[in-house]
């Protein structure tokens, strides 16, 4: 055995998964992590760190293109593992350890894998440009007008033009600015005469005739003695509204009145589908001044499939179910040896091992109350006072802050399984939540998220009363 198999063979024991989970596919997940756990594979939180994608479902038209931009940001080695159901966890996680070591497989899909991530258009924002296609930022009309490195235009003899500044200021996509129109722009004062070697065979390619659409563009300061562009401090670009930079399809921040009046930048944010412990199929479009948000938007990516779907479930499915909040949330806070065990008792009662089930629980609640570390990294994180719970047509088990609420989670599971009272439905519709987030902390919003139980969508493989 070669060095390299060896390596593999280690590799493959330190595998990371990230998970995607299509929405009702709960049970899926749930058998996923069980495999995972008797592989010593662990969850990767981010595709930059993962080396396997498990998807569990089958992703319906709008979370598919998602899937796959996870795949092209995910580095090499990397696998693809696709699990319909539940029955089909072992098999896909076998195959998916047999491609892991392949390094002729590897050394493929690196030749073969694009080198840039194919970022759709939806996915900039253009406002204000119209139905312009953008794709590469070039114009067909404007291909001789490249300034990246000024190909269509010689300035061996332009010893007076210091070009010191480029180098802050990429043109490098800078082809789609259509010149036409700049009458704001004073050509009349330029010597030509010794601008011999300049050559403007292709001048049709840069009508530099009329400004009138870059108002904003100020060429006040382009004095020709010199043509000295360093730092361009005559040219103000701020007056481009509607042209939204956005470098590798990321928007930048804009700005926009805060609540004390006073203009802040304002970032638009999408949590979701795919995040590690978040609900499945969940988006929330945050709008972010500074850390806080100041509105979202919720929805339910292929929501439309499940809008029919019940979601009353067997006693024991809905008690693990409530186990699996509580890990998220444990999860999310860093306490991962207290997670580990909210698995463990979820798992026992969808075995219908109640006994293990109760032992497990009654020690999780001692230890998660003897934990002031995970109190104080709870306590305060999305507080509901009763005048909330009128205002948003909540259960009164939602009362309190993320530490009550999951105490208290814990104590409806634990009374049910012991048979000291039925299992109450009071989950949270998925519809309220952006009235719950506005005003918190990005930092606190995935805790708060994870805190109440969210009515998303069953699962739909069995379990159903």
């Amino acid at each position: 055995m070669g060095m390299t198999a060896i390596i593999a063979k280690l590799a493959v024991r330190a595998v990371r998964v990230l998970i995607v989970e299509v929405p009702g596919q709960w049970l899926t997940r749930v058998e996923l992590e069980d495999q995972m756990l008797r592989r010593g594979w662990r969850r990767a939180w981010a595709p930059a760190d993962a080396d396997v994608l498990a998807v569990c479902g089958t992703p319906g038209p709008e979370l598919t293109p998602l899937v796959d931009r996870l795949w092209e940001q995910m580095p090499g080695p990397r696998v693809r593992a696709n699990m319909c159901s539940s029955s089909t966890v072992s098999s896909a996680l076998n195959d998916a350890a047999t491609l892991y070591v392949d390094t002729d497989q590897h050394a493929k899909d690196a030749r073969e894998r694009a080198q840039e991530p194919q970022i759709p258009h939806d996915d900039m924002d253009h406002s204000g440009h119209g139905s312009h296609d953008h794709s590469g930022m070039e114009d067909s009309g404007h291909d001789h007008m490249s300034h990246s490195g000024h190909d269509g235009m010689d300035h061996d003899n332009h010893t007076g033009m210091h070009h010191n500044g480029h180098g802050e200021i990429d043109h490098s996509g800078a082809d789609h600015m259509n010149h036409s129109g700049n009458d704001s722009m004073d050509h009349d004062e330029v010597d030509h005469d010794s601008h011999a070697d300049m050559h403007h065979n292709g001048d049709d390619h840069m009508d530099h005739s009329g400004h009138n659409g870059h108002g904003g563009m100020d060429h006040s300061g382009l004095e020709d003695s010199g043509h000295d562009h360093s730092g361009h401090g005559g040219m103000d670009h701020s007056g481009h509204g509607g042209m939204d930079m956005s470098p590798g399809g990321i928007p930048l921040a804009q700005g926009g009145p805060d609540r004390d009046g006073l203009e802040m930048d304002v970032l638009h944010l999408p949590l979701g589908p795919v995040l590690a412990y978040w609900p499945a199929g969940l988006v929330l479009d945050c709008t972010l001044q500074g850390d806080v948000v100041v509105d979202s938007e919720a929805s339910i990516v292929d929501g439309r499939d499940h809008e029919h779907s019940l979601h009353v479930f067997a006693p024991d499915l809905r008690a693990a179910l409530l186990c699996d909040n509580v890990m998220a949330l444990l999860a999310l806070a860093g306490a991962d040896d207290l997670a580990a065990r909210a698995r463990q008792a979820r798992d026992c009662l969808l075995r219908g091992d109640h006994t293990a089930a109760l032992d497990r629980l009654e020690r999780l609640i001692r230890t998660i109350r003897r934990s002031w570390l995970l109190r104080w990294s709870l306590q305060g994180v999305l507080v509901l006072e009763q005048v909330d719970l009128h205002r948003h047509s909540l259960p009164a088990s939602c009362r309190g802050d993320a530490y009550d609420r999951m105490l208290r989670t814990l104590a409806r599971i634990q009374a049910a399984v012991g048979g000291a009272g039925p299992m109450i439905d009071d989950d949270v519709s998925w519809q309220v939540l952006p009235n719950l987030v506005t005003g918190l902390e990005l930092a606190t919003l995935r805790l708060a998220v994870a805190s109440v139980n969210l009515r998303l969508h069953p699962t739909t493989q069995g379990g159903k009363a």
